[in-house]
């Protein structure tokens, strides 16, 4: 069973996803801070990563870069959500830059997470 950790501020969206995502097959973790996500991402290894733009702690910018400087964390697979209007210009570089999958932008479908998920790691 592929194991996925979502990070994000708002719990409802983290319930609602940890809810869906366990219904089709997945193991989910979730973190509602940047520090607990690099915690859970060190203990359970997942197979991809869900994380907010925003975070009380942090931004996913920062976590990124600690996850890629992490050698046990470098090559899991990162797909940023937000909900901030943002100039997606912005997010596609720093994206691309990072080195993450891609991005959703929130509201999104469960429908459209779960493609995206499937997309990068079955």
């Amino acid at each position: 069973m592929k194991r996925i950790l979502i990070a994000d501020d708002e719990k409802d969206v983290l319930n609602i996803l940890q809810k869906r995502l366990k219904n089709s097959n997945y193991d989910v973790n979730a973190a509602t801070t940047g520090k607990e996500a690099i915690d859970l991402a060190r203990s359970e290894k997942p197979d991809l990563m869900l994380l907010d733009i925003m975070l009380p702690d942090t931004d996913a910018y920062t976590l990124i870069s600690s996850i890629k400087e992490d050698k046990t964390l470098k090559d899991v697979p990162i797909l940023l959500i937000t909900g901030k209007e943002l100039i997606l210009g912005t997010i596609e570089q720093r994206a691309s830059e990072l080195g993450v999958c891609g991005y959703l932008m929130k509201p999104f479908s469960f429908e459209d997470i779960l493609a995206r998920i499937k997309e990068v790691i079955g």
